[in-house]
């Protein structure tokens, strides 16, 4: 065999295979367990991970408002945002992305503290930005996505 022809196979759009997959978030710490799921949104638990292509799983989690933050981060940490105003500079606690979460009016599959905490762990480019739209976090058990037959996983096996 000539070792000179072997060639270093990049994956595109493409030749990618993307999942759906369903992640139990019952009596996980919240950063533990998001630090796991941006893994598996990413792709870099795949064989095919390239940095530059959009190669990951879309990520389904359920159970979210029974997720739990070590010691007393849930009352005193704080998230800061800008409304672009001046003295527009809001302050919220993980308390209050949890209570905003229950609202109704929300878009479904949308969660203001995961999306706060995942937007730290992707990228900071537009492949970041499209990366957060492929996961899906509710607070039951329930979801819709059950057409695309997501298979369970046990975020507990991932490293």
């Amino acid at each position: 065999m000539d070792t000179l022809s072997y060639r270093t196979e990049t994956p595109n759009a493409q030749s990618v295979e993307r999942e759906w997959v369903v992640i139990d978030a019952t009596d996980q710490v919240l950063g533990r367990l998001c630090a796991k799921v941006a893994k598996i949104l990413r792709g870099k638990n795949k064989p095919c991970f390239s940095p530059n292509v959009e190669c990951g799983d879309n990520v389904i989690i359920i159970n979210a408002d029974k997720v739990r933050l070590t010691g007393k981060k849930m009352t005193d940490r704080e998230y800061l945002s800008y409304t672009g105003y001046p003295g527009g500079q809001r302050v919220a606690t993980p308390e209050v992305l949890m209570k905003k979460s229950m609202n109704k009016h929300l878009k479904a599959g949308y969660h203001p503290l995961f999306i706060k905490v995942m937007k730290g762990m992707l990228p900071k480019n537009r492949m970041g930005r499209r990366l957060i739209e492929n996961m899906h976090v509710y607070n039951g058990s329930e979801h819709p996505h059950e057409a695309q037959n997501p298979k369970v996983i046990d975020i507990n096996k991932i490293k």
